[in-house]
C-alpha cells in the first residue's frame, strides 16, 4: 500500500471565518504528521456549509494522500462534516449501534438523564469508516479508507482534538508514514530588519542545503521580532535532530546577541530566566504601553519570582506623584524623553527597592505627534546598578502595532542590560 506523505488539513466551523476565532488545531495537527515525514501541502478553513466542505474534501483528496479534518462533528444542525465527506465520496450514511449505545450510557453515567435525540447524529457513520474512540468528549473520529487515500475526522475542541491525534499517531498513521520525519527549528531575533538577518545568514544557505541531511530555512517577519524557520528531513528523527542543531548554533552565532530565543521561548521567558539566574528583581513603569509590559511579563508562569511592582503613569502629574519625575524635568524634555525615561526607570526601581527598573514613554497616536516626535516615537530605559541603557525608536504602524512595539523593545532592553551585550 502506497505511504502517506503528504496531508492537507480542513479547520471547520463558521466562527473561524470570524475576527474573533483563530484556528490553533491545524497547527498542532501539522507538527504531529511532520514528525512521521508526512508533509503538510495544504490548510483551508471551511465553513458550516454541507456542500461547500464537500466540495473542499473533493478537491483536497486530488492533492493530498491524508485529509485531516478539525472540527463539525457535534449533534446540532450546523455539525455538517459527516454528511460532507458522505456526499463528496458518494456513500451511504447509517447510525452505527455501538456508538448511539455508547452516547446513551455516556449521559446516563454523568446523571444527564435520558440522551436528547439530537445527539444520534454523532452516530452517523459513512460506509465503511471506523469509528476513533474519543475519551474526553461524546464526537468519535472516524477514519475511511478512499482507495489509498485516508480521511480522518476529528472533533474541534482542542482537549478532545490532541490525544485523538496522539493515538493516531503512535498507531495507525505510524504504519502508513513515509517514515522519513521532518523536523523543525525556530530561531527567533530582534533589533533587525528581515532583510539584515537574510544578508547575515545567506553565507550559510549554500551550506545548510549541501549536507546530509540537508536543512532548509526561510525568514518570517513578525511585529518586533524575526523568525528563522529551519527544517530537514532525514532517515531518523536523531538524525534531523541532529542536523538542525549544528544549523541553529551556527545561525545563533552569526546573529550574536540579536537571536534570543532558539527553544521555543518568548522574549518575556527569555527575560524571566535571566532575572532567576542573577537573582534579580525588577519594577517597570510605563506610559503609552499601558501595562502591557507587565502583563507580558505576569503571562510566564512563576514571574512572582523576580517582578517586584509595576505602574502605569499615564499623566504627566501622576510621573511626578507617583515616580518622582521632576515637573521641571518633564516641562524641560517633554513626557517622551531620554531624560524622562531614565528618570522613571529610577523612581520606580527605587519605590520598589528593586535592583533593575525598566521604563517606557512614547505617542502611540494615531494623534499627538508634533515636529521632532511624529507618532511612534518611543523612549525607553532599564537600569541595573551603576549601568544605564536607553534606545529612542520611530516605530510604525496603528497604535495597538506601536504598543506591541514598544513593550518588545522594552522588555528586549532589559535582556540586553542583562547580558551585558551592546
Amino acid at each position: 500500500m502506497k505511504p502517506l506523505s503528504r496531508a492537507a488539513i480542513v479547520a471547520v466551523g463558521s466562527e473561524l471565518l470570524t475576527p474573533s476565532k483563530i484556528d490553533t488545531n491545524s497547527l498542532y495537527v501539522t507538527e504531529q504528521l511532520n514528525r512521521l515525514g508526512i508533509d503538510v501541502v495544504t490548510k483551508i478553513v471551511a465553513g458550516d456549509d454541507r456542500d461547500g466542505l464537500s466540495r473542499a474534501f473533493r478537491t483536497l483528496l486530488e492533492q493530498a494522500d491524508l485529509v485531516v479534518s478539525c472540527g463539525g462533528l457535534g449533534p446540532t444542525d450546523d455539525d455538517v462534516t459527516r454528511e460532507a465527506i458522505a456526499q463528496a465520496l458518494e456513500r451511504t450514511l447509517t447510525e452505527d449501534p455501538a456508538i448511539a449505545e455508547a452516547l446513551r450510557q455516556r449521559f446516563a453515567a454523568r446523571g444527564l438523564g435520558v440522551m436528547p435525540e439530537i445527539n444520534r447524529r454523532q452516530a452517523m457513520v459513512p460506509a465503511g469508516a471506523r469509528p476513533l474512540e474519543n475519551a474526553r468528549g461524546s464526537a468519535p473520529g472516524l477514519w475511511i479508507e478512499a482507495g489509498e487515500r485516508v480521511v480522518v475526522l476529528l472533533p474541534g475542541p482542542p482537549r478532545e482534538l490532541k490525544p485523538m491525534v496522539t493515538a493516531l499517531v503512535d498507531g495507525p498513521l505510524r504504519e502508513r508514514a513515509a517514515g522519513v520525519p521532518l523536523v523543525r527549528r525556530v530561531v527567533r531575533v530582534t533589533g533587525r530588519f528581515e532583510s539584515q538577518v537574510d544578508e547575515t545568514l545567506a553565507p550559510l544557505y549554500r551550506r545548510w542545503r549541501s549536507r546530509t541531511p540537508g536543512v532548509s530555512a526561510t525568514i518570517l517577519a513578525s511585529p518586533g521580532s524575526i523568525e528563522l524557520h529551519l527544517s530537514s528531513r532525514a532517515a531518523s528523527l536523531q538524525g534531523g535532530e541532529a542536523a538542525l542543531e549544528i544549523a541553529v548554533s551556527e545561525a545563533v552565532a552569526a546573529l550574536g546577541d540579536d537571536a534570543y530565543s532558539a527553544d521555543g521561548r518568548r522574549l518575556e521567558q527569555v527575560v524571566g530566566d535571566l532575572l532567576v539566574e542573577r537573582r534579580l528583581r525588577v519594577a517597570v513603569a510605563e506610559s503609552c504601553t499601558g501595562g502591557l509590559v507587565v502583563s507580558r511579563l505576569t503571562d510566564v508562569p512563576g514571574s512572582s519570582r523576580y517582578l517586584d511592582l509595576a505602574v502605569v503613569t499615564y499623566a504627566n502629574a501622576a510621573k511626578t506623584a507617583v515616580l518622582g519625575v521632576p515637573s521641571a524635568l518633564i516641562q524641560e524634555h517633554g513626557a517622551v524623553s531620554r531624560p524622562v525615561v531614565v528618570a522613571m526607570a529610577e523612581g520606580i526601581r527605587q519605590k520598589a527597592g528593586a535592583e533593575v527598573g525598566v521604563a517606557v514613554s512614547g505617542i502611540a497616536g494615531p494623534d499627538g505627534g508634533v515636529p521632532g516626535k511624529p507618532v511612534g516615537t518611543v523612549h525607553v530605559a532599564a537600569l541595573l546598578g551603576s549601568e544605564t541603557r536607553t534606545r529612542e525608536f520611530r516605530f510604525l504602524g496603528d497604535r495597538e502595532l506601536v504598543k506591541f512595539q514598544a513593550s518588545q523593545a522594552a522588555i528586549d532592553l532589559v535582556r540586553r542590560l542583562l547580558l551585558g551585550s551592546p
